[in-house]
């Protein structure tokens, strides 16, 4: 799996620090209890200049999962824009992934974190393809994990926090471990929920479906771009509960997230997935996609944040 390329500068509370001061203390509640809120957002090259993919709706998602937390942190949406932007141009980037952080840091000496201050920072770092070159077109061969997803009601799906994130971590490496680039975990019925941190679609007989945000899964920003994109292109698209066999028989199965973007999978527990290769919708739909995100294609939904276009309205204001 990729490391991290270290860029020069990250936004800690109101001001940049170079990377390697960019620290949190051992006893930092978030270190210890895994209550960092987070997103992962990426900016792609653009005839235009570097341009963020959805920001503010994921800044908008990250400052929710503070409120479930019950976690303020001191910046506005707008200031927290202004900041990504400022970011990418000051570490020379034209493409990269962002990561803004809500931690609880050092002070609260057990649980409760009340008494542990919120600080926010916002690093960012060139980040390819995130299943691997090649994965894009080829896809991906993905099993079904003998790990479930969380049961509705016991932490929030809807949170984007650290501590979620050890269920997908189980799952992942126990499908690396077994010879698989991805793994699927199934909701607490049985039903499909989500890759370890992607959402799912299958395509069966030209329509499109979805497991719906039932509880078990992340109410994904691309997954909800996907729908969007799919509708208008003409495709019926269901959003409703899945069961594990519809990977087996499906024409087309695809993942989508924010780092693996729109992915292929070829096959499911060694189950060959319509051709074994990118079916015909999900290549539609993943090109649609991509050439809206890199500037090439129409955006009639603003989704895109172009830098220094952004930077300059600020600036002239």
């Amino acid at each position: 799996m990729a490391k991290i390329t270290e860029t020069a500068w990250i936004w800690r509370d109101g001001e940049f620090v170079r990377w390697q001061d960019a620290t949190v203390h051992v006893l930092a509640h978030s270190l210890q209890f895994g209550s960092s809120v987070f997103e992962g957002i990426r900016c792609y090259g653009t005839p235009r200049g570097p341009a963020i993919f959805r920001l503010e709706d994921h800044l908008g998602r990250l400052l929710d999962s503070c409120k479930i937390y019950r976690m303020e942190p001191k910046y506005s949406l707008d200031e927290l824009v202004a900041a990504c932007c400022e970011l990418v141009e000051r570490n020379g980037l034209d493409a990269c992934y962002l990561r803004p952080m809500v931690v609880r840091g050092y002070g609260a000496s057990g649980m409760v974190p009340f008494d542990s201050p919120v600080e926010v920072f916002l690093p960012c770092w060139p980040w390819g393809a995130y299943l691997g070159d090649g994965a894009l077109e080829n896809g991906v061969d993905a099993c079904v994990a003998s790990w479930n997803r969380m049961a509705p009601n016991t932490i929030p799906m809807m949170a984007k926090v650290a501590g979620n994130y050890l269920s997908g971590q189980l799952i992942k490496m126990e499908a690396l471990r077994n010879g698989f680039a991805e793994g699927i975990g199934l909701a607490p019925n049985g039903m499909i929920s989500e890759g370890s941190g992607q959402n799912l679609f299958v395509v069966h007989k030209g329509t499109i479906y979805t497991p719906t945000i039932n509880g078990t899964l992340l109410h994904g920003i691309t997954r909800h771009s996907i729908l969007a994109l799919a509708r208008d292109m003409g495709f019926p698209v269901r959003e409703q509960e899945l069961p594990r066999e519809m990977l087996y028989t499906a024409d087309e199965v695809f993942l989508t997230g924010t780092a693996s973007e729109v992915t292929p999978v070829r096959s499911v527990d060694r189950i060959t997935v319509g051709s074994g290769k990118r079916g015909p919708i999900t290549t539609q739909i993943q090109q649609r996609f991509l050439d809206l995100v890199r500037g090439t294609g129409e955006d009639p939904y603003g989704w895109l944040t172009y830098v220094r276009a952004e930077r300059a309205s600020k600036q002239s204001v």
